[in-house]
């Protein structure tokens, strides 16, 4: 039997010879025919036909349960002369058998072929009737057969027997398409002519894939057994189910026939004169039969692997790019040798320097879009962070207005002071300004760590094949960064130290004693005003209620009696009301009375403290050392004698100074208050401050002194100045502490990264430790070394042909 297209089949052999002896059958889709069909269709029948020897396994339910790769490889006879063709020589020539896992061993004895398909089949598969994936490689040299690559799949079946998984289909059906669906494969459908074609599941699968029928064959097998009166003529002739490569009928042989041991060289000629003498299929019968399903397999074959060789031969380029780019990824074997350990280890120290630097810089090549990394999270912790933690630092919240009086008081002496004293300024502000280290050397931590993680994500995968080298990269660079914690965290300590060391009250964007006064007087009139429309409503609501509560409206008869009464006793009332006002905490012990006496004192005719004039007087007034002599209206302010009882001392005469607000808005509501309302306002007020004092203690309600009203506006002043500097402070950090770590820290590593890493690591008695490759990645290398040579092998193969 000739053989047909030789060379492209040789090439495709040596393909798969090549590609399953190293990378397996699936690294690269070679063009074979699958062949495909129901559980005791004919399959096997089929191939043995083909092969011409009895050499399948065959029995009762599933008997293929493992992919069978059949290379039919014809051998040509050994000498060309007429007799080497005669019937008995050919009977007498050599025939032989080769499986993939059992080496350099012929099997020449049929029936051996069968039991190892049978063991092999079993020891991988197990002695159940479950299938694997795993195929058997069978070889078959024979000057009988045409050149083919056959795959035998196990049989389509419904139902579970014995002890089959039950999911026996899902899996057969699985694995047949798995082969089928590569474009390279042509599926060889194998139906029983006597059961319905529509009902063919080979043709169902065929079609799924295959739905042009452009690589699909159709074999028809048991023509013999249909019913009398029927035959497949339409089927053949491709009426009923069209196929562009056709259907091919043949004849196998019965069950009765195998068992009465009669020979496929007799199976044949009885197959060739069914068809001869059939009177549906003889003039057909050239067009039927085993023989001619082989040179169709053939022909078609070899087109196919015509027209796929250009594909194969794009895939092939595809694959070596892919794996040498692979390869490449693990280091230039060029530097493989001892005497290129030296280039190696600087080559990688260099690039993994390159790496550290480029991270922060944000010039590497593998950035990230999923999360900030490297030099941005840098900046991140500088701007958000950082810029964070500062903005909610309060400069006073941990300064109560006791403690601001307190250091007031302490920094003047037994001196009284005559304005707000700059030691105390100094005193508070200083402390606050030191709330600013601890989120600064937090930043310093921040970003040191964020260093530490760009050191450690600095490997490539060249670098994993040295576990070793990689640590000891890693371990240098955290130690340069360690040493540069220590002066950056310093520097930054100092910085606030500075800032501490000298308040410099000049700067231009501090807000300044006389702007700062201004302020609090602005605010505090603000705040009495809303105080007043607050009890003004309140005045209002408590009447709407009493008229709501009597039922009627007072009479202006009562409104004028009311009024008349108030206003006679509104000397007395007002002389209480004020001297509960200004009430400090040494004169409430001598009650009411000695208020009275203390505010009548310069008119009893005590001699005044300050030269004639009043300790409200415009010369010596506490406003007036901010605003000027002629700031304050209404003159002299209201007198005062010293006072009689020892216990009183110079807050005595603080309490009673009357604030630049309280006299103006006092006389602006005297002149347009009607007697009648001037007299109510005073009783309440009487009241209130009468129900705010407690006359049992020295302190009133509070453990401490309540504040004056001097007391008050100097704590609000303080507060303000605090403020105005500690802002100014604060952006004078915000900027330097950054700039700092990036000088100290960030840019410092950059600068002596590569020299460090030099210094340390590069040591010839290191090399061989520092090279010890990693096992595994060993392994990987070698795989991909090894599939590059078989990629370039069959690129080679394929390149023989001239396509």
């Amino acid at each position: 039997m000739a053989s047909l297209g030789e060379d492209l089949l040789g090439i495709v052999n040596k393909l798969q010879d090549l590609v399953f002896n190293t990378i397996g059958n699936d690294s690269l889709d070679l063009p074979q025919i699958v062949v495909v069909g129901s559980q005791s269709s004919g399959k096997s029948s089929v191939l043995e036909n083909i092969v011409g020897r009895d050499f399948l396994p065959r029995g009762s339910g599933i008997v293929t349960r493992r992919p069978l790769i059949l290379q039919l490889i014809n051998v040509p006879t050994d000498e060309d002369t007429p007799e080497a063709h005669t019937a008995a020589a050919v009977a007498t020539q050599p025939e032989w058998a080769e499986f993939h896992h059992i080496p350099n061993r012929r099997f020449t004895e049929f029936q051996d072929v069968k039991r190892e398909i049978e063991n092999e089949t079993a020891r991988i598969a197990g002695n159940n009737k479950g299938i694997n994936r795993q195929p058997i490689n069978l070889k078959i040299y024979s000057p009988h057969v045409l050149s083919l690559t056959l795959v035998d799949l196990p049989g389509l079946t419904k139902v579970p027997i014995g002890d089959q998984p039950t999911d026996i289909e899902k899996q057969t059906r699985n694995l047949i398409s798995e082969y089928i669906a590569k474009p390279n494969s042509i599926i060889l459908a194998v139906s029983p002519a006597n059961v319905d074609i529509v009902n063919s599941e080979a043709l169902k699968l065929a079609r799924h894939v295959d739905p042009l029928g452009r690589r699909t064959i159709g074999v028809l097998t048991k023509i013999d057994l249909m019913d009398h009166g029927t035959n497949a003529l339409d089927i053949l002739s491709g009426r009923v189910y069209p196929l562009k490569l056709g259907f091919i009928g043949v004849v196998n042989r019965s069950q009765q026939d195998i068992q009465g041991n009669k020979s496929l060289a007799e199976a044949l000629k009885s197959e060739a004169d069914f068809f001869k003498h059939h009177p549906a299929y003889r003039n057909m019968a050239n067009r039927c039969g085993t023989q001619f399903l082989a040179k169709s397999l053939n022909t078609t074959l070899m087109a196919h692997i015509r027209e796929r060789l250009p594909d194969i031969k794009a895939r092939l380029n595809t694959l070596m790019g892919q794996t040498q780019q692979e390869l490449a990824s693990y280091g230039d074997m060029h530097f493989s040798g001892k005497e290129h350990r030296g280039s190696l280890v600087l080559q990688l120290m260099t690039r993994f320097a390159s790496s550290f630097i480029s991270s922060i810089d944000g010039t590497s090549t593998e950035i990230s879009t999923k999360e900030l990394c490297g030099g941005a999270r840098i900046y991140y912790i500088f701007n958000s962070v950082f810029g964070n933690s500062l903005e909610t630092i309060d400069p006073t919240t941990n300064l109560s207005a006791l403690d601001i009086r307190t250091a007031i008081r302490n920094s003047t002496g037994p001196r009284p002071s005559l304005f707000v004293p700059e030691l105390a300024f100094d005193l508070l502000v200083k402390p606050q300004i030191k709330l600013l280290e601890i989120p600064s050397q937090r930043c310093v931590e921040l970003v040191y760590e964020e260093l530490i993680k760009i050191c450690h994500t600095c490997g490539s995968t060249e670098l994993t094949r040295f576990p070793r080298l990689q640590a000891k990269l890693i371990e240098v660079v955290s130690d340069l960064l360690r040493e540069r914690l220590g002066p950056a965290s310093s520097y930054v300590e100092s910085l606030i130290s500075i800032q501490r060391a000298y308040i410099n009250t000049n700067h231009p964007n501090f807000l300044g004693a006389a702007a700062a006064m201004s302020n609090v007087v602005t605010n505090k009139q603000e705040k009495e005003r809303k105080r007043l429309l607050q009890e003004e409503r309140e005045r209002r609501e408590r009447r709407r209620q009493k008229e709501l509560g009597t039922n009627g409206v007072d009479t202006p008869e009562e409104e004028e009696e009311n009024g008349v009464e108030k206003i006679e006793n509104l000397p007395q009332r007002k002389q209480l009301h004020k001297g509960a006002r200004s009430m400090s905490p040494a004169v409430r012990e001598n009650g009411v009375s000695g208020i009275a006496a203390t505010m009548n004192g310069m008119r009893s005719g005590s001699p005044p403290r300050f030269g004639g004039q009043g300790v409200g007087g415009a010369k010596d007034s506490f406003l007036n050392y901010f605003f000027g002599k002629d700031g304050l209206p209404g003159g002299p302010g209201i007198a005062q004698a010293p006072s009689q009882n020892p216990n009183l001392g110079r807050h005595v005469s603080q309490s009673t100074e009357p604030s630049f607000s309280q006299s103006i808005r006092r006389q602006e509501e005297r002149t347009h208050r009607t007697p009648i309302q001037q007299a109510r306002e005073d009783d309440y007020e009487l009241g209130r401050a009468q129900r705010d004092y407690d006359y049992n203690s020295p302190f009133g309600n509070n453990s401490e002194p309540a504040l004056t009203d001097r007391e008050a506006m100097e704590t609000e002043l303080i507060r303000a100045l605090i403020s105005s500097y500690f802002n100014i402070v604060r952006e004078s950090i915000a900027d330097q502490v950054p700039k700092a770590v990036m000088h100290l820290l960030v840019n410092h590593s950059k600068d002596v990264v590569q020299n460090r890493l030099v210094s340390e690591l590069y040591k010839e008695d290191l090399f061989e430790e520092l090279l010890y490759e990693d096992d595994a990645v060993k392994k990987e290398r070698e795989k991909c070394e090894k599939l590059l040579r078989t990629y370039r092998e069959a690129a080679k193969i394929v390149g023989e042909v001239g396509i």
